[in-house]
């Protein structure tokens, strides 16, 4: 097996591009190219406007691009002249047929693996890492296999990534383990020492994880569904926190500091979104229920089920507080981004609390730093398709704060920017229709402030002693 000289991504999107982009910037002796068949968005990564937002990515690629870093369309041309193939495209939920709102749809990686086959003219190493179930890479080698060409073999590894959106490019420059699944033969372990050689150039060796094909993909599903789990098992803790007088944040801290347990992803808030954890846990719910194994099934949905009772309990808690109406009404929506240093909406709480809140007859005012306004009305339309011709005069998106605030009953904060944190609150509640709400969603901002102010504040997890504090006010 050659020595890897030229890599070659197919996929550039969240984990495509950035993954690229690092190895690039620790290998200046391997020249990395990345394909998409998508013009206008390798385009994109050619110019100074990235398609993604993630905090340092536009440094490496300034730094890297034109020398050993390179963006195309030439697919074709590309799997030719490789010798390590990244898999990196998308494996959304199906929404068709057998498994229809939980398994994976593989169209696209069926398709690429097709691509591969039909066009390498050398022996290569296919690398998984799209989030796929357990035993997509079976179907890989079965496709690869049937149709090689004599003379060529193929080598099928699985190297989940482990990003964060917001924090992508450290979780990949420092991460907490490189993980990388082989066929336990001759050929499969030259194939994972060729790839662990690639990080090894600036990952420490010991946290190089080395398995085999199965258990690589199945613990990328683990890791995702274990914490889809955190959030959902400390957001139910936040609905007995309001009804019991309990602070949600005292009770994360308490919690945390438990060495077992740990503080990671304890935080309270509108529940996940992001593209991986819904698809990840819906995922293992689909292979366990293929295998019968029906309780653990419904373990695992059950964390769905809570995420999205979350989102819905903040909408109705909205409505509730606006006087049980809320038509015509102006509720000044502040993220839509599903987390903070990320322009990704995917399955963000934010599409399906602005939905209901839409349904109600509310006017909503949005603003997100880094969303653009294409990508909000497009996301509403998908969840509103029977209300599509009215968006637009229901929806007014803005690129000011104030001016979002402006004649507002409320504001719901969404996501966990911290620039909202640092806005002039009197200003926008000067401004504001009385009595001005915030509904924090998020727990970022200084409730006990925002009080003194004059505005009705509500918040997940916590019930505001709004006496003790009007009573401050007043002395």
């Amino acid at each position: 097996m050659k020595d890897v000289k030229r890599i070659c991504c197919i996929g550039a999107g969240y984990v495509g591009g950035p993954t690229s982009c690092v190895i690039a910037k620790n290998c200046p002796h391997l020249q990395v190219v990345v394909v998409d068949s998508n013009q206008d968005r390798i385009d994109q990564w050619n110019s100074d406007c990235l398609p993604i937002y993630e905090p340092g990515l536009d440094v490496i690629v300034k730094e890297c691009r034109g020398k050993n870093l390179f963006f195309s369309v030439d697919v074709t041309g590309e799997i030719e002249a490789s010798d390590l193939i990244f898999i990196s495209v998308n494996t959304p939920t199906k929404t068709f047929g057998i498994g229809e709102g939980e398994a994976a749809d593989l169209k696209n990686l069926d398709f690429v693996c097709r691509l591969i086959a039909n066009n390498a003219k050398s022996s290569k190493i296919v690398v998984e890492k799209s989030t796929v179930p357990v035993k997509a890479a079976e179907l890989v080698n079965r496709i690869l296999k049937a149709n090689q060409k004599p003379g060529i073999t193929f080598q099928v590894l699985s190297n989940p990534e482990f990003l964060a959106e917001g924090t992508a490019i450290n979780d990949l420059s420092d991460p907490d383990r490189i993980l990388i699944g082989g066929e336990e033969s001759d050929m499969g372990r030259e194939a994972v020492t060729k790839l662990t050689q690639i990080y090894q150039n600036w990952v420490e060796p010991k946290k190089i994880i080395t398995t085999n094909l199965w258990s690589a993909e199945l613990s990328k599903l683990t890791a995702n569904a274990f914490l889809a789990q955190r959030i959902s098992s400390i957001n139910a803790i936040s609905a007995i926190c309001e009804a019991t007088g309990a602070d949600v944040r005292e009770v994360e801290k308490a919690v945390g500091t438990d060495t077992r347990i740990g503080d990671k992803f304890l935080r309270a808030g509108v529940g996940f979104g992001g593209s991986c954890f819904q698809k990840d846990v819906l995922n293992l719910v689909y292979l366990a229920k293929s295998m019968h194994l029906y309780e653990v099934a419904e373990y695992w949905n059950q964390v769905i089920l809570f995420n999205n009772y979350q989102k819905k309990r903040f909408a109705q808690r909205i409505i509730e507080c606006l006087c049980f109406t809320i038509t015509d009404k102006v509720l000044t929506i502040f993220g839509f981004a599903f987390k903070a240093n990320t322009g990704d909406t995917r399955e963000s709480p934010a599409i399906y609390i602005c939905r209901d809140l839409l349904k109600e007859g509310a006017q909503l005012h949005i603003y997100d730093p880094k969303v653009s306004p294409k990508q909000i009305m497009n996301d509403l339309r998908s969840v509103l398709p029977e209300q599509r011709d009215s968006l637009d005069k229901l929806v007014t998106i803005h690129e000011d704060p104030y001016k979002a605030a402006n004649n507002s009953h409320a504001i719901v904060i969404c996501t966990d920017w911290s620039e909202f944190q640092n806005y002039d609150y009197q200003q926008m509640y000067d401004q504001m229709e009385k009595p001005a709400c915030v509904f924090d969603g998020r727990l970022v901002l200084n409730h006990e402030k925002l009080t003194s102010i004059g505005f009705h504040v509500e918040t997940i997890g916590k019930k505001l002693k709004r006496d003790a504090l009007v009573s401050k006010v007043a002395s």
